[in-house]
């Protein structure tokens, strides 16, 4: 199953449905740019997620570090760690991604022990996963395994990936010596996320950069430092592309039109949005939204 629209809150977490009452797992493939924004947005979620691709490259980020993963290896995702990701190269990059409750991995007599402690860590944002490493590799074939019990479902399937999600959270804590809790990171990480909260509920008003700095109690300068850091642009630059994504759902109504929709989401000039848009997405808001209606019409079969 391909998710195309990574849905997130306001505060970034994601509100995918990641489970079922039965089963806390989701395990599908999916194709990054066949992604409404043609990338997977910055975002985070309670669920640890465990990545394996299957072709292509992917420049993944996870909190302030970026990587290239490439066909055959795998990302383990901490539970709460802001992540994005986007095809590199053109490689139309297509991964198996496993959402697991961090309430299912262990009995939950253990979470004391193994569980909480291991999420809470400060060190533990991500794991690379190395199909050359017997640890990358057992956790690679067992993402593949429990694609694969999802897919077919055989009998006793639900018990069968219990056991294997067993088996790849003791590795992950086998290869953890010591974890670490570092306040001061972590307060990092949640003052970024009140800043990007705040900009997600204001988005469609005039927003300075004195107002994000006083959100998150810095001055400009250290707040521009903060989304250099952890966002890999500057304040206002993460605004413009925020509305930007904003406006992708507006444009493929049927109804909507460009002007109405660039006020909208925030632009105060219908050719400046243009301008943004048609840099960020290469096509002209126009064309994005023929292109959609397009595909909606051949889709339905008219």
């Amino acid at each position: 199953m391909q998710i195309k629209n990574i849905m997130i809150d306001q505060s970034l977490k994601e509100l995918t449905q990641h489970r079922t009452v039965e089963l806390p797992v989701a395990c599908y493939e999916t194709t990054i740019n066949h992604n409404i924004h043609g990338y997977i947005p910055l975002h985070w979620h309670d669920e640890l997620q465990f990545v394996y691709i299957v072709r292509g490259e992917a420049l993944f980020q996870i909190n302030d570090e970026e990587m290239v993963i490439r066909q055959g290896e795998g990302l383990f995702i901490n539970s709460g760690c802001l992540h994005m990701a986007e095809d590199w190269n053109d490689t139309r990059c297509t991964y198996i991604c496993l959402n697991v409750s961090p309430q299912f991995v262990l009995p939950k007599e253990l979470h004391a022990s193994y569980v909480y402690p291991y999420i809470q860590a400060t060190n533990v944002p991500y794991y690379f996963l190395n199909p050359n490493e017997s640890f990358g590799k057992e956790i690679l074939d067992a993402i593949v395994k429990i694609n694969q019990c999802i897919q077919k479902k055989p009998p006793r399937y639900e018990i069968d990936i219990s056991v294997m999600l067993t088996f790849i959270w003791r590795s992950i804590v086998s290869n953890t010596p010591q974890i670490e809790n570092d306040q001061t990171e972590n307060m990092s990480y949640q003052r970024i996320k009140r800043m990007l909260n705040w900009i997600h509920q204001h988005y469609t008003e005039k927003i300075r950069l004195e107002d994000i700095a006083r959100v998150g109690q810095l001055s400009r300068s250290e707040t521009c430092r903060y989304f250099k850091r952890m966002i890999k642009t500057s304040p206002l630059s993460y605004v413009i592309e925020y509305r930007i994504q904003q406006s992708l759902d507006l444009l493929r109504r049927p109804e909507s039109n460009v002007t109405e929709v660039a006020y909208q989401v925030g632009f105060n000039s219908t050719s400046y949005f243009i301008d943004k848009f048609s840099k960020s997405m290469n096509m002209t808001p126009l064309a994005y939204k023929k292109n959609q209606l397009e595909q909606w019409t051949n889709s339905e079969g008219v």
